[in-house]
């Protein structure tokens, strides 16, 4: 059996981000993005991403990259992001986005350890993950901020950050915040009727 290598990084080097949705005219008004031009609004994204992300850090898009861009405009818009980039596949990226240069292949799913601190990443908003009741978080895009975290799970598309990608501070601090555990670790009701 083949032995897993845990995956480490740092908190003051790691980002996350989901649901940039590059090339996407419709995402301006589904996700009501104060933009009126899709040029304006990728631009506007690319400078929050390079805003905080430095030459050389690690950033984790958990889907939905781009949607209606052609290959071409793809690999611009991903030249002019900093940072090493992972894929966690979302509903709308396909060939052209895998073909990109991650920085490692593409996944459904994905686990990592910032600081000590488990992530499960994943486009979809799970209702349970592996170690949940050992302290891991879970990390989700997809809702674009309409499925609400919990004290353990968290969106972290950018129309729930600014824009911008965000660091595991930033989200501990919103996960303090939110009281609602995850619905596996709720206390029973006691109605066995």
């Amino acid at each position: 059996m083949k032995t897993k290598t845990r995956q480490t990084f740092s908190s003051h080097r790691t980002w996350f981000t989901a649901d940039t949705h590059f090339g996407h005219r419709g995402i301006l008004r589904m996700s009501a993005r104060p933009w009126e031009e899709i040029a304006q609004h990728d631009d506007d994204l690319v400078y929050a991403w390079n805003s905080a992300v430095r030459p050389g850090d690690t950033v984790f898009h958990l889907g939905d990259f781009a949607m209606n861009s052609s290959a071409e405009r793809c690999q611009d818009i991903f030249a002019q992001l900093r940072g090493d980039k992972h894929l966690v596949i979302g509903n709308h990226d396909g060939p052209r986005h895998f073909s990109l240069p991650w920085s490692s292949e593409p996944s459904d799913l994905r686990t990592v350890h910032v600081d000590g601190t488990r992530l499960v990443l994943c486009h979809y908003g799970l209702r349970t993950w592996n170690g949940s009741w050992r302290g891991g978080l879970h990390l989700y895009g997809h809702s674009h901020g309409t499925l609400p975290g919990t004290s353990r799970s968290c969106d972290v598309g950018v129309d729930c950050w600014g824009y911008r990608p965000v660091g595991l501070a930033e989200i501990q601090e919103r996960l303090a915040a939110t009281p609602e555990p995850p619905e596996e670790q709720r206390p029973d009701d006691g109605d066995d009727a």
